[in-house]
């Protein structure tokens, strides 16, 4: 009787309490780590390209127009109302609003809504 005790407690393999331990930390990498790496890649080349003139949101919500960028110190200067100018972290630009323009430096006239006017009245 003792010997079945034995051998029913001793018998897993090695491997098969190594899988579920790979397996958990496979899941974690696509779930967690690299969604995590690409949006920090895409923040990364968000302040990169950030120039001069641009139109920006800040991190808490703030929109405005880029007029100084010192790359040195990591500090943008934002213009938020016409004379109000405000020093801020470059970190802190979450989104940049301006829209591209075409080849001829024109924008299209497919990126503005057209309103809808119901002139049968």
């Amino acid at each position: 009787m003792t010997e079945l005790i034995a051998q029913s407690n001793g018998g897993g393999s090695p491997l098969g309490l190594l899988l579920p331990l790979v397996l958990m930390g496979v899941l974690f990498y696509f779930l967690l780590i690299r969604p995590q790496q690409r949006r920090q890649r895409a923040q990364r080349n968000l302040l990169n390209a950030v120039d001069v003139g641009d139109e920006v949101m800040t991190a808490g919500g703030i929109l405005g127009t880029v007029t100084d960028i010192d790359d040195d110190e990591g500090i943008v200067t934002v213009e938020v109302a016409p004379g109000t100018r405000v020093r801020m972290v470059k970190r802190a630009i979450s989104e940049r609003v301006t829209q591209d323009e075409g080849a001829d430096g024109s924008y299209d006239d497919d990126d503005e809504p057209e309103a809808d006017v119901d002139q049968s009245r």
